[in-house]
């Protein structure tokens, strides 16, 4: 029949009524979401799986290194330890609590952790006096100065703050880029996509010519003007994936977690046969620099007059998984970076099934036949002149915006991460203070910063998006920043771009 009342498919001879042009559009809208959504899909599936199997490992050299410290804890130290369990627990605790990204300051965590447990230990290793808080302020005032547990707490300090910052900052990385594509996968096609979807896969049907596969540059030119703003991403999503590949290889290098975790229990040993060896040394100077503490009607305990040799625990290393871990992230990560800007060509080779680039019996558009036009360039403003799909290159997709914003600020953390510095993502009811680790930065680093107290340095705050799914327990909780803001940064972020070109 004519095709007079056709309002999508060229106007000659067809076999389609109206209704049927409309179920075709609607069907060729709905089928492409799903490719987009498949696509996706595929993504999300890496990146959680990398999330997945990091986190384990990471959660694994944190609980064998506890059930370590339990195990041999209680023959090695008698009464040290069983009346001082809950500060080693408390220790574990709190280090979960700053993987997990609570808002935790972690070195003021550790500086805590032993400075109760030196308060402990000292009234334990001298039960004959009667030693008052009051005292053991004193005391804990000149610990830097005296050094009770050598050189274990400064040095545990700055290594496990460099490993503890690279992965947590690592998990996160996985999650904020699935839930970037997750979110990206689930935005709706625009009247004029739907439109040249439906040219490009149904139109063929109503002229008879259900056969015919659509030209490939056509179908290039089609999707890549539907998927503008989405090819926008490719830049801070490439910089995402190296931030990660970067932080990879710290955490299988300088700042080796495998080493660094895996043997806490080591370090705090190494750090109690220290304050065992130097007793009379440290209680002593103690003593000048407090005054003599009352003697103790209690008396001494026979256990505590033991004298305990200098302890020496093994680790067992998984330097191996370690590096597998690292090595198959690496890959997959490096597959990743070009994601968005072959999404169209993938599209259209292996969902839509158009035809070669040089053939000249393909569906064109408007009959079986070669394609003319160039193909467009990557990104919303190359779509001035797309022949297939009309782009108002002057308003983007908000939500896209959005998650470039999110890529922006997740590499920005990495690259903190990458040079041992913290970057503290808050929730908007928790309260403002950081959690800064200001001396655990690089020797070639910490020289081309401002020099800076760690303990008066606040880390850079920003809000994380809300994640879906399984994953590092508390960041569900996370929110994403006020509507407001991300407008207002979006808008600077366009306004730039449009600059730069």
């Amino acid at each position: 029949i004519l095709g007079e009342h056709l309002r999508i498919c060229p106007q000659g001879y067809t076999c389609c009524t109206s209704e049927m042009e409309e179920n075709f559009a609607n069907k060729s809208r709905s089928e492409f979401e799903a490719m987009m959504k498949e696509a996706g899909r595929s993504v999300q599936a890496t990146l959680t799986a990398q999330h997945r199997s990091f986190d384990s490992y990471f959660q694994d050299l944190l609980n064998k290194s506890e059930k370590a410290l339990y195990d041999a804890f209680p023959s090695l130290y008698g009464e040290l330890y069983t009346q001082n369990v809950k500060v080693f627990k408390d220790l574990y605790s709190e280090l979960r609590r700053y993987y997990r990204s609570s808002n935790i300051n972690l070195e003021e965590a550790l500086n805590e952790f032993w400075t109760r447990l030196l308060e402990r230990l000292f009234k334990l290793l001298n039960p004959q006096y009667h030693i008052t808080d009051e005292y053991l302020d004193c005391m804990v005032k000149h610990a830097e100065q005296h050094k009770p547990f050598g050189e274990v707490p400064r040095d545990l300090k700055v290594k496990a703050t460099r490993a503890f910052i690279a992965a947590r900052s690592y998990a996160q990385g996985f999650l904020v880029g699935s839930d970037v594509v997750r979110k990206v996968s689930q935005v709706s096609l625009s009247h004029e996509c739907t439109r040249a979807i439906m040219k490009l896969m149904y139109c063929p049907h109503c002229r008879g010519m259900a056969s015919v596969k659509p030209c490939n540059n056509y179908c290039l030119n089609v999707v890549k003007g539907c998927l503008a703003n989405q090819a926008d991403l490719s830049t801070e999503w490439k910089y995402l994936m190296d931030s990660l590949i970067g932080v990879a290889d710290r955490i299988d290098g300088p700042y080796n977690v495998d080493t660094v975790i895996g043997t806490i229990h080591m370090r705090i040993a190494e750090a109690i046969s220290n304050l065992q060896e130097n007793k009379d040394s440290i209680t002593s100077k103690v003593f000048q620099g407090c005054g003599n503490p009352k003697i103790s009607t209690k008396g001494s305990s026979s256990e505590d007059k033991k004298r305990r040799g200098k302890v020496t625990l093994e680790a067992k290393s998984s330097a191996q998984a370690l590096e597998m871990l690292v090595l198959d992230a690496k890959g997959n990560l490096t597959a990743l970076k070009t994601y968005w800007i072959t999404l169209p060509s993938s599209l259209c080779s292996k969902k839509v099934m158009a035809s070669s680039a040089s053939d000249d019996k393909c569906w064109n558009g408007m009959t079986k036949g070669s394609y003319l036009p160039e193909v467009m360039g990557d990104g919303l403003a190359n779509q001035i002149n797309n022949p297939e799909v009309e782009v108002d290159i002057t308003k983007p997709d908000m939500t896209i915006r959005q998650q470039i914003m999110q890529l922006k600020i997740m590499t920005n953390r990495l690259g903190n991460a990458n040079i041992g510095n913290d970057v503290d993502f808050q929730d908007t009811s928790d309260d403002m203070s950081g959690s800064g680790s200001g001396d655990s930065c690089p020797d070639d680093v910490c020289g081309k910063r401002l020099s800076k107290s760690p303990s008066t340095r606040q880390p850079e705050t920003h809000a994380i998006p809300k994640q879906s799914g399984h994953g590092v327990n508390g960041a569900s909780s996370r929110s994403l920043p006020s509507a407001s803001l991300l407008l207002l940064l979006s808008v600077a972020v366009i306004a730039a771009q449009h600059l730069w070109r």
